[in-house]
């Protein structure tokens, strides 16, 4: 089963490691961050191995391969449009470090520990054309211990969580072809905005660009940050 994988980082670069080690799996193409003073992880990973790499953010129909089976976003901060999805086999799946549909958007580990939540979890959700908004295909929950911040929570449950339920949904995929999922309840669901990050790039829409200066000291949560190494 062929795979793209989009997304970035220590989670992109741990996923990519993981789907090598899946037998009859291959990741034929991966969409990363460029290269810039300090290079993204999967990005390295992609040149170390010979991946073909498409730069984040020019990921769309276009330049989408034509003999993907899935698409995997991991850590992925681009919208992955439905004209792209469609390109390949099974459509997309993702990862939401959440118990979905609580806590969608860009800051759901933050926004947990903010709300004082004692179990929160990560989810395997079907990309779709509402953010966090798709079918579940897996999801596991997780104690969150007192006084942990973002970053311990991540790096200790929440990303490990994630590398182990994007490798069985893919395992899935592998061995029964598509899966549907279950729809997410919308009378459960929650949304926060972003604390100190800019809005989720859309490059299939026409937007407005976004000034990551503009954001005010007051705007921004001293609850723990995901730094670059962590995430």
């Amino acid at each position: 089963m062929k795979v793209l994988l989009a997304g970035q980082k220590y989670f992109g670069a741990s996923v990519f490691r993981a789907l090598r080690e899946i037998n009859g799996v291959e990741i034929t193409a991966i969409s990363a961050p460029v290269r810039n003073e300090k290079p993204d992880r999967l990005f390295a990973l992609g040149e170390t191995y010979g991946v073909p790499i498409i730069p984040a953010g020019s990921l769309n129909a276009g330049t989408m391969p034509s003999d993907i089976d899935l698409i995997v976003a991991a850590h992925s901060h681009d919208f992955i449009g439905q004209k792209t999805r469609m390109r390949a086999r099974f459509g997309g799946i993702g990862y939401h470090p959440s118990l979905l549909p609580l806590h969608r958007g860009r800051d759901a580990v933050r926004w947990a520990i903010i709300m004082g939540d004692k179990i929160t979890g990560g989810t395997v959700y079907r990309l779709s054309n509402k953010t966090d908004g798709g079918n579940i295909i897996l999801q596991r929950f997780v104690f969150i211990p007192p006084r942990v911040d973002a970053t311990e929570l991540w790096r200790s449950s929440l990303a490990p969580l994630g590398v182990s339920l994007l490798c069985k949904a893919v395992e899935a995929f592998r061995d029964h072809g598509f899966i549907n999922g279950v729809p997410q309840d919308e009378k459960l669901a929650t949304w926060e905005p972003s604390i100190d990050r800019p809005p989720l790039f859309k490059p299939d829409l026409l937007q407005i660009p976004f000034d990551t200066k503009n954001v005010s000291d007051e705007n921004k949560c001293v609850y723990g940050t995901l730094d670059d190494n962590e995430v």
